[in-house]
């Protein structure tokens, strides 16, 4: 258990909370924040994110390694914030196909402790503004090209493991806009479309920084199934930027927003790119899925964001073109071998 760590009275900058903000997205978001002059409360236990992808020392970063719901029982008394970030979660497939249990109870406590906690720690005992993000795979398999918010949704059967993940995604929204709609909590949700980029690692199937790590070491790209299954890359740093943005907005409050690119790539083009741009002597290797995951695993051929909604809302435009994200990646995982981390 975490030691009480009172947050710094300091001036009247934003106080803002990231739960999950050593982790690949979390940091990149908490590094924006610390820029806009907010005082930034990370928490995380360590699971999946590292220390290392934040500031040593920053007079405006407070970091409680620990559990949310854990952290929210040690904060000082008085303890208020304007926002919270929720990032916190089981990150990707591979993790969720491995450990089940602790990545279902994750999703799903660590969010219903936030958004508790939210109801009461605002500016003067009031609501903090929060936002949720969750995930494409909410979706599960619908038969459109592309996904709008408002789709209905089809999961397979509960014996397939590879949709928990995507329901207690859903669950995690049903939480957040009932405690918007019973509780008045400013809640926005976002759904992420396969955000990629610097610090960025594969260790849970991610599929391209397990691609330019490969290029990088002049090993076998390996591509799953045939590679003619798409999907849309949009770079961190275009995510990060408009976090913020829909959370201050009152109008966006109680809704939810796809956020990502809608230019798809198959993922034997992905590869090849990689290659590419790298300019490795890498080859190409078809995998089939049954030697990767468990059977019974599905994939969606396709997964193509519908933007309007976001776009609408707050002019959202994905800048990072997918070439000078790979690049950046790669720099990233070169400076992570340099530092006696390898490529992994």
């Amino acid at each position: 258990m975490p030691q009480q760590v009172p947050q710094d009275a300091g001036s009247g900058a934003r106080r803002t909370l990231v739960s999950g903000g050593s982790g690949f997205i979390g940091s990149h978001l908490v590094a924006r924040l610390l820029e806009r002059g907010d005082r930034v409360t990370v928490v995380d236990d360590l699971s999946t994110g590292r220390r290392a992808n934040l500031p040593e020392e920053h007079p405006r970063l407070r970091f409680i390694e620990a559990t949310v719901k854990d952290a929210i029982h040690v904060f000082g008394p008085g303890e208020r914030f304007d926002e919270i970030y929720h990032l916190a979660a089981a990150v990707g497939v591979q993790l969720v196909l491995e450990d089940p249990i602790r990545s279902i109870e994750t999703n799903v406590e660590q969010t219903s402790a936030v958004l508790r906690f939210a109801t009461r720690c605002g500016p003067e005992a009031g609501p903090a503004r929060v936002l949720i993000t969750s995930s494409s795979e909410v979706y599960g398999k619908p038969p459109s090209a592309e996904f709008c918010e408002d789709d209905d949704v089809l999961y397979g059967p509960t014996t397939v493991l590879r949709w928990s993940y995507a329901q207690t995604k859903a669950i995690d929204e049903y939480l957040g806009l009932a405690h918007h709609a019973r509780l008045g909590v400013p809640v926005v949700v976002v759904r992420l479309f396969n955000t990629v980029g610097p610090r960025q690692v594969g260790s849970y199937g991610m599929v391209l920084p397990r691609f330019v790590a490969a290029a990088l070491r002049g090993d076998p790209l390996e591509v799953y199934g045939d590679g003619t299954q798409s999907r849309c890359f949009c770079d961190v740093r275009d995510v990060v930027e408009v976090l913020p943005r829909l959370l201050e907005q009152p109008r966006c409050h109680g809704r939810v927003f796809n956020v990502g690119s809608d230019e798809p790539i198959s993922i034997g083009d992905l590869a090849r790119l990689v290659i590419q741009t790298l300019g490795s002597s890498s080859e190409i290797r078809h995998v089939p899925y049954a030697s990767v995951y468990p059977d019974g695993f599905e994939d969606l051929h396709r997964r193509r964001p519908s933007l309007e909604r976001v776009r609408t809302a707050v002019n959202f435009r994905p800048g990072y073109s997918l070439r000078q994200t790979i690049v950046d990646l790669a720099s990233s995982l070169r400076e992570g071998l340099s530092a006696g981390e390898g490529i992994r």
